[in-house]
């Protein structure tokens, strides 16, 4: 899976209901592919390929690390602490993200 299959698979599962009082928008920043970002507004959702000006956070790895912590094989937390994800601005944000898409 490459990050654009990744985004519209997010696109397609996005629950509106988890993502009602958040204003937030996600950085993704990919080291092997294109980067994008996710704009999350009182129950809505933008999901634009490039980078946003002024993200609540950023995460970064490569796309393979990224997708093995989305599907369960590699520990979130490990990689972070290992340095293979990175993430800046609002932590507890990222960790989130799962409730407003189901992968």
């Amino acid at each position: 899976m490459n990050a654009a299959e990744l985004f519209a698979k997010m696109d397609e599962n996005f629950n509106a209901d988890a993502a009602v009082g958040i204003d937030a928008v996600f950085q993704y920043e990919f080291s092997d592919d294109d980067n994008y970002y996710i704009a999350i507004k009182e129950g809505t959702k933008d999901i634009q390929q490039g980078n946003h000006e002024s993200p609540s956070v950023t995460i970064a790895s490569d796309l393979a690390t990224f997708l093995g912590i989305i599907d369960g094989s590699i520990n979130g937390m490990q990689a972070f602490m290992s340095g293979k994800l990175k993430v800046t601005g609002n932590i507890m944000l990222a960790q989130k993200i799962n409730t407003f898409f189901a992968i």
